[in-house]
């Protein structure tokens, strides 16, 4: 494993960081705050904020910006993984910001419409350079075309994957869970992303995500990586 995509894994495996813009009411300082994300097509992490929030105020100021995700349910926090996402700020209009919300929402359904109701709205934060730290030792600034890698799938045939297992093979996903010692208290299980290196469940308000052994570039890779997985 390259530590490009040691680095992708970890932005995958987690759908939340710190958001650091430029302040905007205190100049000359950073400001920090929490925000879900997913990937959109590209392979950049997209974010919904309200208009009257202040990283967005500081977002339209200044565009510059850097996101940090770590590893999770660790003791110690300074010896695992770390992605730090130095990136610029576009913002989603049009087309662009329906595809990000069809996503976007699968990802996170409390979100539905907000961007159309509440006066939030989709941005992109495009990568410029990102820093990994894996460990120990293990620190590596890394560029865009090392670490980024667009969905190889287009969005209706991706929707397609993902209604066909959330409709008929409900019981594969819970067994991926078992067989990942995974709890699941609820039925409340559904597909909500795929890309060709592996998929994200959601089970109530928690986004797992399931790597595959080696990479799908085809719809019927993938469903040869799930049937294995099924069968395991």
């Amino acid at each position: 494993m390259t530590i490009g995509t040691e680095a992708r894994a970890l932005l995958l495996k987690n759908s939340q960081a710190i958001l650091s813009t430029n302040s905007v009411e205190m100049e000359g300082y950073p400001f920090g705050s929490v925000v879900p994300y997913c990937l959109d097509r590209t392979g950049n992490p997209i974010v919904l904020i309200s208009q009257i929030a202040q990283h967005t105020k500081n977002i339209l100021a200044d565009p510059k910006v850097s996101m940090i995700t770590i590893e999770q349910n660790i003791d110690d926090v300074q010896v695992g993984g770390r992605l730090t996402w130095v990136a610029d700020v576009i913002s989603l209009q049009g087309a662009k910001s329906e595809a990000a919300a069809e996503r976007y929402s699968r990802y996170f359904p409390q979100s539905k419409d907000f961007h159309t109701v509440h006066d939030f709205d989709f941005y992109r934060l495009e990568l410029v350079r990102a820093r990994y730290i894996g460990g120990f030792g293990k620190i590596h600034w890394i560029s865009p075309d090392k670490i980024i890698l667009p969905n190889a799938f287009s969005a209706e045939v991706e929707k397609n994957m993902i209604d066909h297992m959330n409709d008929d093979h409900v019981e594969a996903m819970q067994k991926y869970c078992r067989n990942a010692e995974i709890k699941i208290t609820s039925d409340q299980i559904k597909m909500v992303g795929i890309d060709e290196e592996g998929f994200h469940l959601r089970l109530e308000e928690k986004i797992i995500r399931f790597n595959f052994e080696r990479p799908a570039k085809t719809a019927e890779d993938i469903r040869a990586r799930l049937v294995e997985m099924a069968r395991a």
